[in-house]
């Protein structure tokens, strides 16, 4: 079966030659994108090898970079914007790229090979955590960004609704049925995952037309960019109307994820599974074309209807099948995060049955959370599966400063030592990437390079602020600050639910292992550091590095996350002052907490990364009327709090502005009232009345409709000097 690209690109290819147009290599059209008339500087040329591989050298005035093809070609575009050049190219088009006026040259050849075949990236949960109200503008960024890290297998799951509607209406589903099925699109990954049916729905008619026409924008530039997109299949979840369209079919509930209610799971011995699977297949085809390789997971965090060993090598050698019968190059990729997850239900008899039920080379295993617990080293390399080892990194989109470089370098050159030849590639299935992009571009750096060390990536990373001093800083950060790995619920005392001692709920948990003395030493070299070259440089320079959005980016997120981390002292000063019954203190722990949120919010607001409103304003630009509009900022809202079900609350918690203002600090500062309350008239403080009052607050958060800035508000230097002089110069 020859690829199935559709027609774009090919129309496009047609038309250049019709008229006489010289073509434009992707390559060359990524790098006008990325660095408009600077483009002029670089010459591409391809030259085909086995691997995959770049070169750079110096070609009279211009910058030649060669490579097997163009996403290796655009990766060396990034070596050297990064290496040479000390220039970060954002995975957000809201940030742009901050270039000198003249580009220096290339010193010594440079030729790199990439040292694993495959580079994975995504996660199904980014596309609720991140992307879901997402347009082409900022997908074209990203799928730059991607082929600027070199990655080459994406997950690319937008739009499959469109398809779902036409196969679930050929199986006798009405309208109303099949979009009441969908859940909403905040909540999608979950829903595709089989974890949850119909919440926030019924998803628009809108919405699936448009994410088909989206979903062919990406895959064609996801293609040009020598990318394997991997495209969604059947993997047994129906909706409960089928039980009652087709009575005899083998169909049963699987357990309860996270308090919802349970979904409905064909079995795929049952030969309507088979039919659900070519209907599906084809149609998506049809749609989108395919590169033969498929995403399945069942049973995410859920347990099969059975746990034989004989069952499960049934489910997983006839899912492979159904593939192949559609597509005979069909490759199968799952997730291996249920078998973490689940470890003590997947036991070695039960996990050897299902993945070696699938012919070899043919299931292309994520092991998902290797910084954690890498799977393939207690699971013989998965039995001889192909794997990629996964970094995830961030759980929910939680504002945190997590991420070791030092501990990934080690485990990644471990990895890279003693796996076996099935070891296919190196990925990220991080859930959101909001924060913390260091290391993810370090990740995907280290997979071209063997002697890559961690000081030297740090010190070319610091150079994107244009001085070496900033090197000093980020050394600092990196070795005293970064040290923790995410988890769930991860977030500052400031986003976590209200209490006099510990924390709420499970989400969120207040926790960071470094010392926030070392992070305030940090944080006052960005400003000492400002304030030594404003006196030995020009204005203009120091104009300049106020101006740099990198510099910008830096100061909110180090700044927010002190403050955030300080908050737990005043909430402490707090509790301690409601011990000793003492009002007036009490009084002066609650201002004291209001100005922390004021400023870590006006703060936030400075930098459109870390603002609320672009993420409300997104959503809202979806919605083709006043009743879409209010549909969507909804569920933009449901799922960064409440999330949905009575477990998730908080899950998803963020340090954006706006969101600490009108969120985080209300629901602090009716605990505040609650707790003076209860002290002034002489009882102990009652915390379950509290918490029903809270309740009430959260739950109708995301029903209010409220206009939050998309652009920057005021000035971020200015705003983290006024931090520095109150908190911080002691």
């Amino acid at each position: 079966m020859k690829h199935l690209k559709g027609i774009l690109p090919l129309a496009l290819v047609l038309c250049s030659v019709v008229t006489g147009q010289s073509q434009v290599r992707p390559v060359e059209a990524l790098c006008h994108r990325v660095l408009g008339d600077a483009d002029t500087n670089f010459i591409f040329a391809q030259k085909n090898d086995t691997l995959d591989f770049f070169a750079i050298e110096q070609a009279g005035t211009k910058i030649r970079i060669t490579g097997n093809n163009d996403n290796s070609m655009a990766m060396g575009l990034n070596h050297y914007l990064r290496h040479c050049v000390g220039v970060h190219v954002s995975w957000f088009e809201r940030e742009p790229v901050a270039l000198p006026q003249v580009l220096p040259p290339v010193q010594a050849p440079v030729r790199k090979t990439a040292l694993v075949k495959e580079r994975f990236f995504l996660n199904y949960c980014t596309y609720g955590y991140t992307m879901p109200w997402w347009q082409w503008h900022q997908w074209e960024r990203f799928i730059d960004w991607m082929a600027l890290n070199g990655i080459t297998m994406p997950l690319a799951i937008t739009g499959q609704e469109a398809v779902w509607y036409e196969v679930w209406k050929e199986f006798g589903l009405t309208d109303e049925e099949i979009r009441g099925y969908f859940s909403g699109p905040a909540h999608l990954p979950w829903h595709r995952m089989a974890n949850l049916d119909g919440f926030g729905g019924p998803l628009p008619m809108s919405w699936l037309t448009s994410q088909k026409e989206l979903q062919k924008r990406i895959l064609a530039r996801e293609r040009e960019l020598n990318m394997t997109p991997v495209l969604p299949a059947f993997a047994g979840h129906v909706p409960e109307q089928l039980t009652v369209k087709y009575p005899n079919a083998d169909i049963k509930q699987l357990s309860a994820w996270c308090g919802f209610e349970p979904t409905y799971f064909l079995n795929s011995t049952d030969p309507l599974f088979a039919r659900i699977q070519k209907s599906f297949m084809e149609k998506e085809m049809s749609m989108f074309g395919t590169d033969h390789i498929y995403g399945v997971d069942p049973f995410n965090e859920m347990d099969p209807p059975h746990w034989q060993p004989e069952y499960l090598s049934d489910v997983a050698e006839n899912i492979y099948y159904s593939l192949r019968d559609v597509d005979p190059e069909a490759r199968w990729l799952q997730m291996t995060w249920v078998f973490y997850y689940k470890r003590k239900s997947w036991t070695p008899e039960r996990l050897r049955a299902y993945l070696t039920a699938v012919p070899n080379n043919k299931l292309v295993l994520l092991d998902y959370f290797c910084e954690n617990t890498e799977v393939w080293r207690s699971t013989e390399g998965f039995y001889q599966q192909p794997y990629i080892w996964c970094y995830l990194g961030n759980f929910g989109g939680n504002t945190m400063l997590v991420g070791n470089i030092n501990e990934l370098d080690k485990k990644l050159s471990s990895a890279l030592e003693e796996a076996g030849p099935n070891m296919l590639g190196v990925g990220s299935t991080l859930e959101s990437f909001d924060v913390s992009p260091q290391i993810y571009e370090y990740l995907f750096d280290r997979a071209w390079n063997p002697a890559l060390t961690t000081d030297a990536w740090i010190a070319d990373w610091a150079r994107r602020v244009g001085t070496d001093d900033y090197i000093y800083t980020w050394q600092m950060l990196n070795d005293s600050v970064y040290k923790d790995w995410s988890f769930y619920g991860l977030g500052t005392q400031l986003v976590a639910r209200p209490t006099l001692e510990g924390h709420g709920t499970y989400y969120t948990k207040p926790y960071y292992s470094y010392s926030n003395d070392s992070l305030k030493a940090a944080c006052k070299s960005l400003i000492v550091l400002h304030l030594k070259d404003l006196s030995k440089e020009s204005v203009e320079e120091s104009k300049a590095l106020r101006s740099n959005p990198n510099y910008q980016y830096d100061l909110v997120n180090f700044y927010s996350q002190w403050l955030g981390n300080y908050f737990m002292d005043v909430r402490n000063d707090f509790t301690q002052a409601y011990k000793q019954k003492d009002i007036p203190e009490m009084k002066r722990q609650v201002k004291r907490a209001n100005e922390v949120f004021e400023d870590v919010d006006r703060l936030l607001s400075t930098h459109p990364s870390f603002m609320l409103g672009p993420w409300i304003s997104d959503a809202r630009a979806l919605g083709i009327n006043g009743k879409e509009r209010n549909y969507y900022e909804r569920q933009a809202r449901t799922i960064l709090t409440i999330w949905g079900g009575p477990v998730l609350n908080d899950y998803a918690n963020r340090l954006w502005g706006g969101l600490v203002k009108d969120y985080y600090a209300k629901r602090w500062n009716l605990f505040f009232k609650a707790v003076l309350d209860d002290v002034k008239n002489g009882r102990e403080f009652d915390a379950q009345a509290f918490d029903q009052k809270l309740s009430e607050f959260e739950q109708k958060w995301p029903q209010m409709h409220g206009r939050y800035p998309s652009v920057p508000q005021g000035d971020t230097y200015g705003v983290a000097s006024e931090i520095f002089q109150k908190y911080l110069q002691e």
